[in-house]
This record gives structure tokens, C-alpha cells and sequence, in this order.
């Protein structure tokens, strides 16, 4: 039989809403009494009705996560990590993905599915400063992502720019001077595929060597098969790197696996960085060394952004200022540049 808030309350020798003010965590509370009644709790196995408490604060317990992709695996790790942080509010979380199409991210954005959303954690490849200054819904919007907006939300990314930086210069540590870039989106100088580029060409040129155009590869997408072409035209155009860095994982391997095909090897013939550090990486034939974004944090923070502004609502608070939020990254180094070593799981 499903324990109720008056079973602890008789447990504990208190009034039910004694025990309300417990479970909902209200700050005029005694230690003494807290400590009471969350014995009562633990002894009875009580577990609140989470819906029935979001429903008395005007709120429905969850929020929005939209990404371009959910089989991208940055994107799926990301919405794990998201759905983990929520967990520790007591949120749950419900999915979608614009496949970075602009309509739908402003459908999203402007209060698509609002009814049953609290707040909304976006991140967004098309959309543009107009599409966010007309919106109207007034629910909590996080955004994702490199393309900044001067508007009053809350924006979580890291610096592309320093961790593509990072991923050239353990190339060129290694010797390596005719370093490719696959991936290129120069077209779109707000997507984190020109912020990647500009670290690539930076670095080089901090370093003293040449930017070669006839080493970059633009892409129509990120995924394998992009990679895999990128890297056979670029070999047939009789352009040979002897080091790759590349918009992320899944283009990483992609090329890799074109040239096994052509007899090249990792990292002997050309070595190989990506990005993201997807599961994938770590359990490829040749593992990848791979930029690192802190997916916890940035699930972490966009998870307090909009559950820190749900509470201030509530309690009548005045907006704060809109934060710039940067969780690090590391560079995890692996055998597609260092070769192989024994592996430890």
C-alpha cells in the first residue's frame, strides 16, 4: 500500500504539512525537525508523488531538450547526461530534434509543446537573433552552442577555437607539418565548424607552418560517410597529410577506415584527432585521440539555468542578468596518435 504524507506525519508525531514543508523542501524548517521527520521518511519507504508537487507550483516536471540530431552520438551521450542532471531535481525530460532545420528550431523555440514544458534547453544550428527576439513564451530557454545572441538567455558553450588550438598543437608536438582539416563549414561562420577552423589555421600559424587550403575538406554533414568521402577526395587530389584534425568523431573514423582501405596507417602514415569523445572512439580498432567537451557540466549547468529561473519565478524574484556559461574540455590522448599501447578498460 502506497505510503502518504499523513502515515510520516503520524510516524513523526507532526502535522501533515510539517511533513509537506519537509518533502518540499521549504527553507523555515528547523534542523531538529527536518532531521525528524525525514527519519520517518526513510523508515516508512515514502516517495513523494513528484507530479502532484510540480502540479501545486504551476508546473508540469519537465523540461524540453531539442537537439539537431539524437543519432548523432554526442547528441544521444548529451541527452543522457541532460536526463541525469535533471533526475537530481526531481525533472524529467522530454526529447526532440530540428535536424538543425531553422523551422523547426523556431517552432520549438516560440512554444511548440509549451503546455507541457517548463523551461526548454535548445541547441540551436540555424536559428537567428530575430527568430529568439520575437518569441513569446515565457518559459526558461537555455541555449547550446556556439552561435551567440545578444538577447537575455542563459548560453552554455565551450571555446572551440582553444580546443581545436590544442588538438593541432599535440599534432604538430608529434612532428606532424601537413595537418588536414575535414569538416569545413566556411559558409556558416556561426557553426562550431568555422570556430574549429579558425583554431586550426590559428595554431599553425602560431607554430610557423604554412596554412595549406589544399588540406581542408568541406563536408555537407558530419557524420561516417562524410568523413569517408572528405578523406578519399582528399587523397585523390594527390594532397597526402600526415596528420588530420577533424569537426568530430564520427568524421574522425570515417576517414580512418578509407585509409586502412588505402593502405595507410594510424598513426604511423597519419595521425588523427577528433572531437566529442564519443563511446565509439574509445573501443575503435586504432582508439581515437579526441578534444573532450565536459558533456556533465554542460548538461549540469543548463539543467541549473533553468531550474534556478523556475525557482526565482516562484518566488517572485527579479530576472537576473543572462550568463555566458564555459565548461572546459580536455585533449584525451589515444593510439590514433601516439600508437598502440595495451589497452585497460
Amino acid at each position: 500500500m502506497r505510503v502518504s504524507l499523513k502515515d510520516v506525519a503520524e510516524r513523526a508525531g507532526v502535522s501533515v504539512k510539517t511533513v509537506s514543508n519537509v518533502v518540499n523542501d521549504y527553507p523555515h524548517v528547523t534542523p531538529a525537525m527536518r532531521a525528524r521527520v525525514q527519519s520517518a521518511i526513510d523508515e516508512l519507504g515514502y516517495r513523494p508523488n513528484l507530479t502532484a508537487r510540480h502540479l501545486r507550483k504551476g508546473r508540469t516536471g519537465i523540461i524540453g531538450l531539442a537537439v539537431p540530431e539524437l543519432g548523432n552520438s554526442y547528441f544521444a551521450e548529451l541527452a543522457g547526461a541532460v536526463i541525469d542532471a535533471a533526475a537530481q531535481h526531481e525533472y524529467t525530460v522530454l526529447l526532440d530534434h530540428t535536424q538543425g532545420q531553422r523551422e523547426q528550431e523556431i517552432l520549438v523555440c516560440q512554444g511548440f509543446r509549451a503546455r507541457v514544458m517548463d523551461g526548454l534547453i535548445l541547441s540551436p544550428l540555424e536559428l537567428e537573433t530575430e527568430d529568439l527576439a520575437a518569441r513569446r513564451d515565457d518559459a526558461p530557454l537555455v541555449l547550446l552552442g556556439e552561435r551567440r545572441y545578444d538577447l537575455p538567455y542563459d548560453h552554455i558553450v565551450i571555446d572551440n577555437i582553444a580546443a581545436a588550438r590544442a588538438a593541432v598543437r599535440h599534432l604538430l608536438a608529434l612532428g606532424r607539418r601537413r595537418i588536414a582539416f575535414l569538416g569545413a563549414r566556411r559558409d556558416h561562420s556561426h557553426q562550431p565548424a568555422h570556430l574549429r577552423f579558425i583554431g586550426w589555421q590559428a595554431e599553425l600559424a602560431a607554430s610557423g607552418v604554412a596554412v595549406d587550403d589544399r588540406l581542408v575538406a568541406t563536408t555537407s554533414g558530419w557524420g561516417h560517410e562524410d568523413g569517408a568521402r572528405a578523406m578519399a577526395e582528399l587523397l585523390d587530389s594527390g594532397e597526402r597529410p600526415d596528420g588530420v584534425f577533424a569537426y568530430n568523431d564520427l568524421v574522425a573514423l570515417g576517414a580512418m577506415r578509407v585509409m586502412f582501405e588505402r593502405g595507410l596507417r594510424v598513426p604511423e602514415d597519419i595521425a588523427v584527432v577528433g572531437f566529442d569523445d564519443v563511446t565509439e572512439s574509445r573501443y575503435a580498432a586504432v582508439t581515437l585521440t579526441t578534444v573532450s567537451p565536459d558533456k556533465e557540466a554542460i548538461a549540469r549547468l543548463a539543467v541549473e539555468s533553468v531550474v534556478g529561473r523556475l525557482k526565482g519565478d516562484q518566488n517572485h524574484e527579479a530576472p537576473r542578468a543572462a550568463r555566458l556559461l564555459q565548461p572546459g574540455f580536455t585533449l584525451v590522448e589515444r593510439e590514433s596518435t601516439l600508437g598502440r599501447r595495451p589497452h585497460s578498460f
